[in-house]
């Protein structure tokens, strides 16, 4: 059993006799259903389609109409939901463009990109697979190689701010893994692919193709391709919805990083965490609204203390009233017995983010499975992953990470096998592959093994 208080702010859940419901709750608020839409979604819809369709139809269509027209359906999209009239010829950035934007940056900037860069590479090039050849027999070769993706496609949010640091979380690991061709496709906003800072970043990191178009049209286009953008193999990078359900639709005709959701921290901490550290770790993932916030502590005073620094801090940010609204609708403040029960539930809840802001916070991630990525410490906040530690900020949400892992220079790698083996070590193995295949009735595999056995 739970018992919960919830105030104008954040709720407050006492959950030492319990608190998997809760989490479950928040869990499912969360999830992208894909069946709700805002009242100007609403508008747009109707005046675009002609009847009011849920975001899973409207993806459908989209993605429908681009892959049997092509660039015009791309463009007519374009025009009808992001209200800019662009060609085939003007869809893609020009070269000049990219180099202007470049020239224009703040040295400072391109300074810290370069710096990002770096500790991107140097961690991706840390991880990467290598082949591996093993010779278990005398006239045995097995390899397992890694060759990396010939072309990939990174979405590149544009709506409410620009993120550049988009593109380095996603191109930088794809240049680490050899990948050849990179296409980055961005909404035609002034956010977006019309944003000199992150056309600046393309510049910086030899990035030449950046189109102008955005949601589930964009990620249809590079599925598909069309005469505009041609297809890519596998497509990453964050979004809203209509991105993330169209990255969906188009699974399987190529690849995708994830099914991303809203984006979600789970902050453990104890009394030796400061309240202030911690009312920002939460402010910080409620800014992105919808972002689900929640703390879960065995230290009553803290829950109280942290409560106080949410209304001071809220009250210095620029989005605080959307920042407000998530934490109501998505935050908690969980008070539990221990440290035990805090990492139980947060190995139930398996977050986006973990934030371990304790006395001994390598002690609670060895007992947590489950979490997206990790930040160990008073002063690791999730920023610092966000932007410039090295792994890439793509990273599974809505509970995905029980089973799915963040985007690394292995998302674009294609592993296969390679076996080779000399006529006597085939020989050797070949009664063991004839018994096998004669009792499964394929005889035609049986005879090919053992045609070459015959004296």
């Amino acid at each position: 059993m739970t018992s919960e208080t919830v105030d104008s702010l954040i709720r407050f859940v006492d959950a030492r006799q319990g608190g998997l419901e809760i989490l479950a709750e928040l869990r499912e608020k969360l999830s992208p259903r894909g069946d709700l839409v805002s009242p100007r979604g609403r508008e747009l819809t109707q005046a675009v389609f002609g009847k009011p369709l849920t975001p899973v139809e409207v993806v459908e269509t989209i993605c429908r109409d681009v892959q049997s027209e092509g660039t015009a359906a791309l463009l007519r999209y374009t025009e009808s939901l992001d209200r800019a009239s662009l060609t085939a010829e003007t869809l893609r950035v020009p070269a000049e463009d990219l180099q202007s934007a470049h020239a224009e940056a703040a040295p400072e900037f391109l300074d810290s990109v370069r710096r990002i860069r770096e500790n991107i590479t140097q961690f991706q090039s840390a991880i990467r697979h290598e082949d591996v050849t093993i010779t278990p027999r005398p006239g045995v070769r097995l390899t397992q190689r890694y060759v990396p993706m010939r072309r990939v496609g990174i979405c590149v949010p544009g709506g409410a701010a620009a993120y550049p640091s988009t593109v380095l979380m996603t191109a930088v690991p794809a240049q680490v893994a050899g990948v050849d061709e990179i296409a980055v496709v961005a909404p035609p906003t002034p956010f977006g692919a019309y944003n000199k800072d992150m056309l600046a970043t393309c510049h910086e990191l030899g990035i030449t193709e950046v189109y102008r178009c955005g949601g589930a049209q964009a990620v249809a286009a590079m599925a598909f391709g069309c005469d505009a953008l041609p297809a890519v193999d596998k497509i990453v990078g964050p979004g809203n919805l209509f991105v993330a359900l169209a990255k969906k639709q188009v699974f399987g005709t190529v690849d995708i990083d994830s099914f991303a959701g809203p984006s979600e921290v789970i902050v453990i901490a104890d009394a030796t965490a400061s309240p202030a550290y911690v009312a920002a770790d939460l402010l910080a993932q409620a800014e992105h609204s919808p972002g689900s916030a929640i703390l879960i502590t065995w230290d009553e005073a803290l829950i109280d203390s942290v409560r106080g620094e949410l209304q001071t801090q809220l009250a210095q940010l620029e989005r605080s009233d959307l920042t407000r609204d998530a934490l109501s609708d998505f935050g908690a403040l969980i008070l539990v017995r221990d440290a035990e029960q805090a990492c139980e539930l947060t190995d139930s809840f398996a977050p986006e983010h973990l934030h371990i802001e304790t006395s001994d916070p390598d002690a609670q991630i060895a007992t947590i499975r489950n979490s997206g990525a990790a930040f160990l410490g008073h002063h690791t906040p999730v920023a610092l992953g966000d932007y410039a530690a090295g792994p890439s900020h793509v990273l599974p949400t809505g509970g995905t990470c029980k089973w799915a892992a963040g985007l690394s220079v292995n998302s674009f790698l294609r592993s296969g096998s390679v076996t080779m083996f000399d006529e006597g070590a085939t020989k050797a193995i070949a009664d063991d592959v004839v018994r096998i295949a004669e009792k499964e009735g394929l005889t035609a595999h049986a005879r090919s093994v053992s045609i070459r056995t015959e004296a």
